[in-house]
């Protein structure tokens, strides 16, 4: 991990649960028609994508968070899933580097489009460590890191270096096999709340806070993004899973990101948060 010296620039997270307020979306590519579904899905439709991608970005604009939609500029069907390529803390993202060779550039795309758009630079993943995005959670002043097929330990242990330099404590917590990424089964709806997928991760990693655990079956439906406390964005396919959040006084925002699911993409891994109060 190499940690670049931290400029003074815009205040990017205050709280990780904190209102989102800017973030960084990925349009799809035609390539997601090739992506490997999950068990007993049929393939992504990429013009459904589209529409649906759309849906996500109005919604977040509904809400007052201002959008940047990114273009394509590779042919990884997973691309789409920006969140993989950083991780912002509260003065600076640090740049990750995915695991699937294929997605390798994208963490100097990110740079470039940082660059643009005034986003100071907080260290990045450096060679052979690897690390993705949707492997790594921020909760109150914890960073939960998911261990399982992505990513390395060399990754991991840089990434909770610098989180640990920015206040957080690191700890790394069990996948089950199969699961896509750590934020696929896990968010944070609140600064002391998680929400959990049942069987997919270690729960006992999660000590010390309130975890709303889902029904067995509703595997992707914890993959929700926290637009504020207790406010989330979910799909609307889920349907268990939305009552469970709403008895629990979660706001939910339910919308039909069916085609994403089938590739085991959720709402929290296809927007990369930049500012949040």
């Amino acid at each position: 991990m190499k940690t670049d010296a931290i400029a003074f620039g815009p205040r990017l997270i205050g709280t990780p649960t904190g209102k989102l307020r800017s973030a960084v979306l990925m349009r799809p590519s035609a390539s997601i028609e090739r992506a490997k579904t999950m068990p007993g899905e049929p393939g992504a439709i990429y013009q459904r994508t589209l529409e649906q991608h759309e849906i996500l970005r109005k919604t977040l604009a509904y809400f007052g968070v201002e959008t940047i939609v990114l273009e394509p500029g590779g042919e990884d069907p997973y691309e789409v899933a920006v969140a993989d390529a950083a991780v912002a803390f509260e003065d600076g993202a640090v740049l990750m580097r995915p695991t699937a060779m294929g997605r390798r550039g994208e963490a100097d795309r990110m740079e470039a489009a940082f660059a643009r758009i005034d986003v100071p630079l907080a260290g990045h993943i450096a060679a052979p460590g690897l690390l993705d995005g949707g492997d790594v959670l921020l909760a109150g002043n914890t960073a939960f890191i998911g261990v399982g097929p992505r990513g390395n330990a060399l990754g991991r242990s840089g990434f909770g270096a610098v989180a640990k330099a920015h206040g957080y404590r690191a700890v790394e917590v069990a996948l089950a096999p199969g699961v896509p990424s750590l934020r696929a089964v896990a968010s944070a709806v609140a600064k002391d709340t998680i929400v959990l997928s049942c069987d997919q991760v270690d729960p006992a990693g999660f000590a010390g806070f309130t975890t709303i655990v889902l029904e067995r079956g509703e595997n992707l439906g914890a993959g929700v993004l926290c637009l504020g406390e207790h406010h989330v964005i979910a799909d609307v396919r889920y349907r268990s899973a939305l009552s469970t959040l709403r008895k629990a006084g979660i706001v939910v925002e339910g919308i039909d990101l069916y085609d994403f699911e089938k590739i085991g993409l959720t709402p929290s891994m296809l927007v990369l948060g930049l500012t949040r109060d």
